[in-house]
């Protein structure tokens, strides 16, 4: 049986190269892509000849994934969808309408091994990467589905996209390119637990997409309770790979901080991490932004979040001591739009 090919996952110059051992000339490349990337169909894409069409779709490794369901919010509109991938496996996007644009946060992972423990994804560990093709796939299966244009794209779903690192790399360069979807940069943000490696491998990459760094407690005993990445790469080691990044790309880092109930959330806690947040960034000049998060509450967990007054207190005090602190909107609560908790039911269903 001849081995499929994931077409999607390549840019225009292996589609070039790809073409080249078929007889096809160059231009062959730039339409294939630009097709692919739009989410049509290979058998429907005219302008190449029927032959090709056929030859190509034989081959095709199909990885577009598929609307498996979908929750639409009644309060504002949010779309949670799960997506079942060509082998079978499930992950989650959320689709969210905001003034300036429509964004849509993905998975980078079909699972997750980092084992934040208030984070649903997480409870199963992982079970593989995502391709560049079933990342950029789930914008394009959410703009076919909504007849809605996606501007910007945030990797906060499942999965650790660091952990995934060369096939978000190569995401990035297929999801910007101007043949393809188009999305600009600035208009991608990347959050991470704190592989730190990967962090400075990314300040050498001239991407300039927007890094967040999921922090979540402001001392390394803390931190370590509820992530265990921090037992390998300490709060120390993070931000000295934060601060390196900041010198080497000049982009502001946004740092995210889940507040949990009787866990991270008090006052002494809010001054904590704005005395760590100010010392290290100090003399850098790097705008310091934090944005909470109440936790979302997953039986598995057991944690719990505060009120919204509470939370409100804790982005004063933060803001009050040099950090730029914004208490992020909850959408599509009705949803569960959090990532990970609808995979989770589907498969214990199954």
């Amino acid at each position: 049986m001849t081995e499929k090919i994931d077409f999607r996952s390549m840019t225009p110059e292996e589609l070039v190269e790809y073409l080249a051992t078929l007889g096809e000339p160059k231009y062959r490349a730039v339409q294939l892509f630009s097709k692919l990337q739009n989410g049509t169909p290979l058998m429907e894409i005219s302008n190449l000849s029927l032959k090709l069409r056929a030859m190509l779709s034989e081959r095709e490794l199909d990885t577009l994934p598929r609307v498996e369901k979908k929750l639409v919010s009644r309060i504002d509109g949010t779309v949670k969808y799960l997506f079942r991938l060509y082998d079978g496996e499930c992950i989650e996007s959320v689709f969210m309408r905001y003034k300036h644009g429509n964004t849509l946060c993905i998975s980078s992972q079909v699972g997750c091994r980092m084992g934040c423990r208030f984070c649903a994804s997480t409870l199963a560990g992982r079970v593989r990467n995502l391709l560049p093709s079933e990342l950029v796939g789930q914008i394009i299966a959410a703009e076919l589905d909504t007849g809605e244009r996606i501007s910007n794209v945030v990797m906060m779903g499942i999965g650790e996209p660091l952990d995934n690192y060369d096939n978000v790399i190569k995401f990035l360069m297929l999801v910007n390119h101007p043949d393809g979807l188009n999305i600009g940069y600035r208009h991608i943000s990347l959050s991470t637990c704190g592989v730190v490696p990967r962090i400075y491998e990314l300040a050498e990459v001239d991407i300039p997409i927007t890094l967040s760094i999921s922090l979540h407690a402001a001392t390394d005993e803390r931190r370590s309770e509820i992530m265990p990445v921090n037992n390998k790469w300490g709060i120390d080691e993070l931000l000295s790979a934060c601060v390196a990044y900041y010198k080497k790309t000049g982009r502001r880092i946004s740092f995210e901080y889940t507040l949990i109930h009787g866990k991270n959330d008090s006052d002494k806690d809010a001054l904590a991490l704005a005395n760590l947040l100010t010392l290290a960034f100090k003399g850098t000049g790097a705008p310091i932004h934090v944005n909470l998060i109440r936790v979302n509450e997953v039986r598995e967990t057991g944690f719990r979040h505060g009120t919204q007054e509470s939370a409100n207190r804790f982005s004063d005090i933060l803001n009050r001591n040099g950090c730029v602190a914004t208490v992020r909107r909850r959408l599509g609560s009705d949803v569960n739009a959090a990532c990970g908790q609808l995979r989770r039911s589907t498969a214990n269903n199954e």
